[in-house]
C-alpha cells in the first residue's frame, strides 16, 4: 500500500465550502493510492467519511482508513474471497464498518471492515450493480443478465426478484425508501413505488442509454448520466428534468453529488472530471485524468472526491490506482 501527492491541480475558479473554508478548488490537489494489482472499478466512502472502499478486477476489495485532513498515515485492509472481478461496492448507510461487494463470481459479500470477515450470498448471475436502502434493511443487486434481486439484510434472504427484457444499469433508492430508480439501456429511467416492478413510471430521460444515477443528499434531486454524453438533473418530488450538464463529449460512466448538494461531479472517457454547480449548471472546476473513469464519489462529510479509472503505467499494465482530490498542498 502506498499513497502520494499528485500535483495535478486542474483548472477552475473559486468555490466556497471546499476542504478548508475559503480555499479555492484550483488550489487543491489529488493524492494517489496504490494497493490493487489491476484497475479499480468502484470507490465508495463510509457514512462517517473516514474509510474508503475500493473494488478491483484483481478479485479483491480494499478498505482504506483516510484522515479527511490528510495528516495521518493511511492504513488499509485487503478483503479477499471473491473469485472474479469486484465490479461495484457500497457501504451500509448507517454502519461505518459494513461494506457490501458485488462481483462477477455470482456472489455478493457483506464484510466487516474491521476484521475482514464476511457473509456470502450466492446469486444467479454476474453481479455489476449494488445499492443499499437508506434504512439499511435491504440491498438491491443487478446482474449482466438484467435480473434484479432485493435482499433482506437481516436474514440474507431474497425478498423480491425482477427480470427485465432490456438492459438495466445503475440502481438507487430515494432517501425515504418508497421510490426505486432503475437506469436502462433504452434511455429511460424507471421509477418504481414500493418495489411494484410491474407498474413503473417511465421517464424519457435521454436519447441514448442511461448508465449511472446519483441521489442528492438533501433528497431534492437525482442525476442521471447517459451515453449521449449528458447528465440530467431531476426533481425527486415532481419527476421533472430541471437542467442538464453538458461539458463531456463521451458517454457518462459515473456521477456523484457532494455532501452539501452544491456540487456535482461526473466523468467519462474525456480527459477530465467535471465539477459543476448544481443550481446554476455552470462548470466550476475540472480535474485532469489520464484514462477513462469508472467511478467518482464525494465524501459524505468533506469536499473530497475519490475517483478511479482505467489508468495504465508506461508498460501498458493496469496501475491499480485510485485518487482523492481536495487536499491542500501543504498537508
Amino acid at each position: 500500500m502506498e499513497s502520494r501527492e499528485d500535483e495535478r491541480k486542474g483548472s477552475g475558479g473559486a468555490a466556497t465550502g471546499v476542504s478548508t473554508p475559503g480555499a479555492n478548488l484550483k488550489d487543491l490537489v489529488s493524492r494517489e493510492y496504490y494497493g490493487h494489482k489491476k484497475k479499480v472499478h468502484s470507490v465508495a466512502w463510509n457514512c462517517l467519511g473516514t474509510k474508503l472502499a475500493s473494488g478491483s478486477i484483481d478479485h479483491t476489495a480494499r478498505v482504506w482508513t483516510i484522515d479527511p485532513h490528510g495528516h495521518s498515515k493511511v492504513k488499509d485492509i485487503e478483503l479477499k474471497g471473491h473469485t472474479d472481478s469486484v465490479d461495484q461496492l457500497c457501504w451500509d448507510p448507517n454502519h461505518p464498518d459494513t461494506v457490501a461487494t458485488a462481483a462477477a463470481d455470482k456472489s455478493i459479500r457483506l464484510w466487516d471492515a474491521r476484521s475482514g470477515k464476511c457473509q456470502v450470498i450466492e446469486l444467479s448471475g454476474e453481479n455489476i450493480n449494488i445499492t443499499y436502502k437508506h434504512d439499511s434493511t435491504q440491498i438491491a443487486v443487478g446482474n449482466k443478465e438484467d435480473d434484479l434481486t432485493i435482499l433482506d439484510v437481516r436474514t440474507l434472504k431474497v425478498v423480491k426478484k425482477h427480470k427485465s427484457n432490456y438492459e438495466m444499469n445503475e440502481i438507487a433508492w430515494n432517501k425515504a425508501g418508497d421510490l426505486f430508480f432503475i437506469t436502462t439501456g433504452l434511455g429511460h429511467v424507471e421509477v418504481v413505488k414500493d418495489l411494484e416492478f410491474l407498474k413503473p413510471c417511465k421517464l424519457n430521460a435521454h436519447t441514448a442509454g442511461c448508465y449511472c444515477i446519483a441521489m442528492d443528499p438533501l433528497d431534492r434531486y437525482f442525476a442521471v448520466g447517459s451515453a449521449d454524453s449528458l447528465v440530467s438533473l431531476w426533481n425527486v418530488k415532481e419527476l421533472l428534468c430541471v437542467r442538464t450538464f453538458t461539458k463531456l463529449e463521451w458517454p457518462v460512466r459515473t456521477v456523484s453529488f457532494n455532501h452539501t448538494g452544491e456540487f456535482i461531479a461526473y466523468a467519462s472517457e474525456d480527459p477530465f472530471i467535471d465539477i459543476a454547480n448544481v443550481e446554476t449548471g455552470r462548470s466550476i472546476h475540472q480535474i485532469p485524468c489520464k484514462a477513462a473513469m469508472n467511478s467518482v464519489e464525494w465524501n459524505p462529510k468533506y469536499n473530497l472526491l475519490a475517483y478511479a479509472g482505467d489508468d495504465k503505467n508506461k508498460y501498458q499494465a493496469d496501475e491499480g490506482v485510485f485518487r482523492i482530490f481536495g487536499f491542500e498542498t501543504h498537508n
